[in-house]
């Protein structure tokens, strides 16, 4: 079996590709993933075959579009901007997915490109799509996130109406993303995009916990929860020493926003400190914000990018920005989540984390202020301790990465 494998994106959106094409590779498979540049040392690290995508962005490349994606107000803008940067690149990425595609069994993109799986059916090849967010997972048990439930009406009407909205919902995707990119897809000779949330490929795999955030009866057999599809780069045993002497054995709060980036970095920054009891540690990852400090600090430990399992281990709780990643890491450190969501569905993950138990949100407007109070609360909170020891217990019996290539490996003999 020869797998394609293809997203754009942060590290949020590569690095479940990343974990999927190793998993591959270690059943006997073949993988090739086609990205951009910025990732190609993880992706080879991984020992997957790197196919190099335009644009041949640096890391500030992107932290700009996701500064963009952070002043959004809906889902509709963010897919518009994300289609809207890569249309300049559109053609030459096609050319190079086709050439790609004449040798692949089975092709997989991330759901926010799904568009790309037209050009898998046009070269008769199945497709599947991975999406790290189980709120986009249909159902006639309930409507798309923020539309009305109707709870006390007739079961039946319920029904009714949530497929009313979900085929209603899915329209207006397919509309704004035709909008943007339909041209250059029709001059390409491929057809416009016609289901984003219902049935975008063969197969969607929803890579999140199926024991924490399964559900039932859904949309159709397409949808198949796997687990989470995490990838983790090497322990880095500089900064080992580091947290070493700075903990002490001790843990403490750890403050990661990841990709997230901030247009007043300095400001934000120094607002928090203003308000950090100096005699209480923290660890701030630097993250794609920069997140520092003006002046040096003996109860502040910078660090740059590194594994969230090793950075974890030195948690008492992780204060972030509910990212999907993030999210997945968390859990399976078992620690308390703090969560301060900026962007798309990352206030979703903050609602999980707090309908399981497991954590509390702050505004993100006020976030430097009120953090200090929320973790003396989560410190204070021994039940969310436990309960989030034992959602690691339960994510440590699942194998996301496996349970994924299984479904390929079905969805390429029901082809066959």
């Amino acid at each position: 079996m020869k797998v394609l494998l293809t997203s754009h994106g942060s590290t949020g959106d590569i690095y479940p590709l990343i974990s999927l094409g190793h998993a591959l590779i270690k059943a006997g498979y073949q993988a090739r993933f086609a990205t951009v540049s910025l990732f190609r040392e993880e992706v080879e690290s991984a020992g997957i075959d790197f196919v190099n995508l335009p644009p041949n962005w640096n890391q500030a490349g992107f932290a700009r579009v996701m500064r963009d994606l952070t002043k959004v107000k809906n889902g509709l803008d963010t897919l518009r901007i994300i289609y809207s940067e890569t249309v300049p690149y559109f053609d030459e990425i096609i050319d190079i997915l086709r050439g790609e595609l004449e040798v692949a069994d089975i092709f997989v993109s991330n759901y926010v490109f799904s568009h790309l799986c037209l050009l898998a059916r046009e070269a008769g090849v199945p497709s599947a799509v991975t999406t790290f967010a189980h709120n986009i997972v249909p159902s006639e048990n309930y409507p798309p996130m923020a539309l009305p439930r109707f709870l006390a009406a007739p079961e039946f009407f319920r029904r009714l109406w949530n497929r009313a909205l979900w085929n209603f919902t899915d329209k207006v995707i397919c509309w704004q993303i035709n909008r943007v990119v339909g041209e250059v897809m029709q001059r390409n000779g491929i057809r416009r995009f016609a289901s984003f949330a219902l049935e975008p490929a063969d197969k969607i795999l929803v890579s999140v916990s199926p024991g924490l955030f399964g559900k039932e009866n859904l949309w159709s057999e397409r949808f198949k929860f796997t687990g989470y599809l995490r990838w983790q780069s090497p322990e880095d045993l500089s900064i080992k020493a580091q947290l070493d002497a700075f903990c002490l054995g001790e843990q403490v709060p750890i403050l990661t926003f990841g990709s997230v980036v901030f247009d007043n970095t300095t400001d934000v920054m120094a607002r928090f400190m203003r308000h950090w009891p100096r005699e209480r540690k923290i660890i701030i990852q630097s993250g794609w914000a920069g997140l520092t400090i003006e002046c040096p600090h003996p109860k502040v430990c910078l660090v740059p990018r590194v594994s969230h399992d090793q950075l974890f281990k030195y948690a008492s709780m992780v204060i972030h920005h509910g990212g999907a990643g993030t999210t997945a890491s968390v859990l399976h450190a078992g620690v308390p989540n703090i969560v301060i969501p900026q962007i798309g569905d990352q206030w979703f993950f903050a609602s999980e984390i707090k309908r399981i138990g497991v954590g509390l949100e702050v505004k993100r407007r006020t976030w430097p202020e009120d953090l200090p109070k929320v973790v003396s609360a989560i410190e204070k909170a021994k039940g969310m301790r436990l309960r989030a020891t034992k959602v690691a217990e339960l994510l440590s019996r699942e194998d996301g990465p496996s349970s994924a290539v299984r479904i390929l490996e079905s969805l390429l003999n029901h082809k066959i």
